[in-house]
């Protein structure tokens, strides 16, 4: 199954195609990490990919991890990943993106059989973006849909690049708080201890303070110790590759945990 996969709930926008491999590539299982920051040409400026020019899903070579200073295991599929490295900006350029995807794996839109999302939490707008994409998506082509936790794609890159350990992943809700879910990294996957919630920054401070790993996008910017991870598209794909819980497009909906409030605005008043 071809996995188109979309993770704009961070500053760092990721596209990924994914495609199942033989079973002999499979066990296998090669990794690389190419060319780290080549920019792919005819892009607009701050689009980026990763991946050698031969096609990756053609070659019997290695999935690219966007942003990872080594390779990591991404068997049994090859991904094919446009990176925008957007430094303080929130801008989405999409469908660039998504092109420039579809042209490093070398397949249409026509032959994508999946897309799955990244439903944050995180910037709304841009998960809003790539909901709006996969909605319209499934209305011209039927395709399935999944929705996955940004937070769960920060602990599989955790759990792929080996960090075993207790870790705090934390996540911008704006307002002073912070989107916290803690638990443990094993070999075996992402075991929960404290489901995610919306936490004030004194606590998160608290627990950087007593030593506690904070991971998750731009961290650093408020605590020091913290290690600074994006979800991205590469990861994405690759836990929509392991479910089968596909969504008609009117379930998918951003990971929000603030209480929807509506103020109602006082009648006209008319001189």
């Amino acid at each position: 199954m071809r996995i188109l996969a979309l993770e704009f709930s961070s500053a760092q926008r990721s596209v990924a195609v994914c495609q199942e491999t033989s079973g002999a590539q499979r066990s296998a299982r090669p990794t690389t990490l190419v060319n780290e920051q080549a920019a792919l040409s005819g892009l607009p400026d701050g689009l980026q990919h990763q991946g050698r020019a031969r096609s990756p899903l053609r070659a019997a070579a290695p999935c690219v991890e966007s942003g990872l200073r080594r390779a990591t295991e991404c068997a049994p599929y090859h991904q094919s990943v446009a990176h925008a490295a957007a430094a303080g900006g929130r801008s989405t350029r999409a469908f660039a993106l998504i092109q420039a995807a579809l042209q490093q794996a070398q397949c249409e839109r026509e032959d994508i059989e999946c897309l799955a999302v990244g439903l944050g939490p995180g910037s709304y707008t841009g998960i809003r973006v790539a909901i709006a994409i996969a909605q319209g998506w499934q209305l011209a082509r039927a395709v399935k849909l999944l929705g996955l936790s940004s937070a769960e794609c920060l602990a599989a890159r955790l759990q792929a690049e080996g960090r075993a350990g207790r870790y705090a992943i934390a996540i911008d809700a704006q307002r002073n708080e912070f989107y916290v879910a803690t638990g443990e990294v094993t070999p075996a996957g992402w075991r929960e201890t404290e489901p995610l919630r919306l936490v004030p920054f004194t606590e998160l401070q608290r627990r950087a303070d007593a030593g506690e790993q904070l991971v998750g996008p731009e961290l650093t910017q408020w605590f020091a110790s913290a290690r600074e991870l994006f979800p991205d598209a590469a990861t994405l794909g690759r836990l929509a590759a392991e479910r089968s819980d596909f969504v008609a497009g009117e379930q998918l909906a951003p990971i929000y945990l603030r209480p929807t409030a509506f103020v109602k605005a006082p009648p006209p008043r008319f001189a």
